[in-house]
């Protein structure tokens, strides 16, 4: 998915002493919703200019990985491993699955057993959701594919099954699907955690005084959405794919909430839990050190 135009805001101080901040992540209603204080210049800081772009969230996590292209990124907590030297965790604007989360959905209903054995479509290596599934059955065949086509591939037969994210969540019945499994409601069964899917990611080089600026600012987005939630609302619709207002308002409130705005002790034990879990079953390669700004 190409990356939609980069929308400028400005700041009211001089052009001469703004400090340009690049802003990626996805284009979905949550992130859209988070966003809003920021990208409509609701929310504004004194010396910077927020820039933001658009693109799918296992792109990002390449993009992230390879070059640590933009100030500030969403990614997948799987992906955070890869990146831990260039970038750290902001302390809020994460999407936490309380005993929900990524599913694994199907064309006709198989048992835990049987799913094991069959090819699933996921949405990308480095997603939170292909960890959980690893997590869930380390032997399970997967292959690629964009994740808003997973849907579509199960339903024609191109695959029995698929792990779906996003809006999906809400949706996949529509298409005539079955949901064989709930990875937010089997890690909730194993650990007694919320699931941690995606963060937002802010680059060490901007320096701690800056890290911390732009982490309030999207504290204060965030808070802005949460307060004007149908202003917010109206403006993430547009990236509600397949939803009504319902829908959309539903799919908002499940990943933009008081967690959203701090992870809390036990968000943040889930965050380290589930990556520190990857390495020991040999998925993530190397140990994670998780430092949080804000």
């Amino acid at each position: 998915m190409s990356a939609t135009p980069s929308l400028p805001i400005d700041s009211p101080t001089s052009s001469s002493h703004i400090r340009e901040i690049t802003i990626a992540h996805s284009p979905d209603s949550d992130d859209a919703f988070m966003f809003y204080g920021l990208a409509t210049n609701k929310v504004r800081v004194p010396g910077f200019k927020f820039t933001h772009s658009l693109t799918d969230i296992e792109t990002l996590n390449q993009k992230a990985i390879r070059e640590a292209f933009y100030d500030v990124t969403a990614i997948s907590f799987h992906a955070y491993p890869y990146l831990q030297d260039n970038y750290a965790l902001m302390a809020c604007g994460g999407s936490v699955g309380e005993g929900y989360g990524p599913m694994i959905v199907a064309s006709r209903p198989f048992t835990l057993d049987a799913i094991k054995k069959v090819r699933v479509a996921i949405p990308g290596t480095l997603t939170t959701a292909a960890l959980a599934l690893q997590l869930f059955a380390p032997e399970i065949e997967t292959a690629v594919v964009p994740f808003d086509r997973i849907i579509p591939e199960v339903r024609t037969g191109n695959f029995e099954a698929g792990l779906i994210i996003h809006e999906g969540q809400l949706t996949y019945s529509q298409s005539g699907l079955h949901k064989v499994l709930d990875l937010g409601q089997w890690w909730r069964e194993k650990t007694g955690l919320p699931l941690p899917l995606g963060g937002n990611a802010i680059r060490r080089s901007l320096g701690e005084k800056t890290m911390q600026t732009v982490t309030q600012a999207l504290r204060d987005s965030i808070q802005h959405g949460l307060d004007h939630r149908d202003e917010a609302l109206a403006y993430a619709m547009q990236f509600a794919r397949d939803l009504d207002q319902d829908l959309a308002n539903k799919f908002v409130g499940m990943y933009v909430n008081d967690r959203t705005l701090n992870y809390g002790e036990d968000g943040r034990e889930a965050i380290r839990r589930l990556l520190a879990l990857g390495h020991e079953r040999g998925i993530i390669p190397h140990p994670v050190k998780v430092d949080f700004v804000g």
